[in-house]
């Protein structure tokens, strides 16, 4: 397990952003929206620091790569916060500790109550911790997931993805779209994905498809 470096003065923050809106009110959903915030700033100071020649474009589609759904959803699992939400029933029956959604909104919600209680410096330690190893083997490319995908796809003479909008959630300030991506050949594979546009949530689905494209 993958330890947060920090210890809470008001451990009423972090309990605050482990609960998901269906346990009622108050809930972690203004945190989401400053966790959001922090992280994307954190994510482009170190991947400005650990490439220095890249250009903008590739800065962005680098810190997408890693300020996605799947990747939060991974490290609070890392983090084992799933087993710390406080859920509403419904959410409860329907295992939503284990979804990647819930649990990425949970993650920027924890780092916003980093923030909250111990102030910039302090969140800026733990996303580092967080992501100092996979800043570092993030592999550098020119082009996005669903550019990648499409061109390999397109290189063989096979159908293009189909993406579909699964569901838009959320206040107006902080929506997250779940979108499905599928491929039928060379073998079907279908991936869902999470961001804060349609397209984030596109580029998220095709990078883990890609990825299991890949791997074989």
């Amino acid at each position: 397990m993958t330890q947060l470096s920090y210890r809470f003065n008001d451990p009423a923050l972090a309990e605050l952003a482990l609960t998901h809106r269906s346990a009622g009110k108050p809930n972690n959903e203004r945190m989401e929206f400053l966790g959001d915030a922090l992280l994307g700033v954190v994510i482009a100071e170190m991947l400005y620091e650990t490439h220095p020649n890249a250009s903008e474009g590739e800065l962005s589609r680098l810190r997408a790569q890693l300020v996605n759904g799947q990747t939060l959803a991974t490290i609070a699992r890392e983090l084992e916060l799933g087993d710390r939400l406080k859920l509403g029933s419904g959410e409860l029956k329907s295992g939503g500790f284990r979804r990647d959604s819930i649990l990425a909104d949970a993650l920027e919600a924890m780092l916003a109550a980093v923030y909250l209680d111990g102030g910039f410096a302090a969140c800026r330690e733990v996303v580092r911790s967080l992501f100092q190893e996979r800043v570092a083997s993030i592999p550098r490319s020119s082009k996005d997931a669903k550019t990648r995908l499409q061109e390999w796809l397109q290189a063989r003479g096979l159908p293009l993805p189909l993406y579909e909008l699964k569901e838009a959630h959320g206040e107006d300030h902080a929506k997250t779209f779940d979108v499905f991506c599928a491929i039928a050949e060379p073998r079907p594979i279908g991936a869902e994905g999470h961001g804060g546009s349609r397209r984030a949530a596109e580029q998220d689905a095709a990078e883990t498809v890609l990825r299991q494209l890949l791997e074989g």
